[in-house]
């Protein structure tokens, strides 16, 4: 230990300073929690088919639908109803949709050999 007056003592930065080595500290720098891959998206597969609200927002869906139609605002009106029951629709088609895919894309995996 270095040399110091009596009865003062030397800080930890002073004492490497003088020793020429580096202090290390207690803590270490812990790196962030990474989940494998597809894990985060298996989790939110679960958490979406476990829900029944709808995904799409309602605002967009309906300007949409009025973009399709083709009408302005004057011309015709929607029940709200109506276009609620259209976004369900439109909803379980594209859940279908995808759904049809995924067992596409697991049927091809099995023809070519490729594992999972």
């Amino acid at each position: 230990m270095a040399r110091t007056k009596e009865g003062k003592e030397m800080s930890k930065k002073s004492i490497a300073k003088t020793s020429g080595k580096k202090m290390k500290s207690k803590r270490k720098e812990r790196k962030p929690h990474r989940f494998r891959p597809g894990t985060v998206a298996l989790k939110e597969i679960r958490k979406f088919q476990e829900s029944s609200r709808l995904l799409i927002r309602k605002i967009p869906f309906q300007r949409l639908i009025r973009e399709i139609a083709g009408v302005n605002e004057k011309e015709m009106r929607f029940q709200s109803s109506a276009i609620f029951a259209l976004q369900e629709a439109t909803e379980a088609f594209i859940v279908n949709l995808l759904e049809d895919s995924v067992l596409y894309i697991n049927l091809a995996r099995r023809i070519r050999g490729d594992e999972f």
